[in-house]
């Protein structure tokens, strides 16, 4: 490519999912699981007057599972220990 050497990485971030070399998606896994973590974090510290059941429903749906579903198709996580960490989320 115009005579340049292309340099080899371990990890890449294209459009926000992190993919190894490999074309294995832990690293993502783990990184969503850290931001909706967060994110149930600071819902949690808080203070909500009401901790009804729908108010916690729809903090969680519109705050926290837009950052587990982010471009879900494409890194898929097929290994047990990623779906696992997903789904404590």
């Amino acid at each position: 490519m115009d005579e340049r050497e292309l340099s080899v990485v371990s990890y890449e971030k294209d459009l926000g999912v992190w993919i190894s070399a490999d074309l294995k998606c832990s690293k993502q896994s783990m990184y969503t699981c850290n931001k909706a973590t967060k994110v149930l974090g600071m819902i949690k510290r808080t203070i909500i007057r009401f901790k009804d059941m729908r108010v916690m429903l729809s903090l969680y749906k519109s705050l926290v599972r837009p950052h587990v579903e982010y471009c879900i198709s494409a890194w898929n996580p097929h290994y047990k220990k990623d779906k696992v960490l997903i789904e404590k989320v």
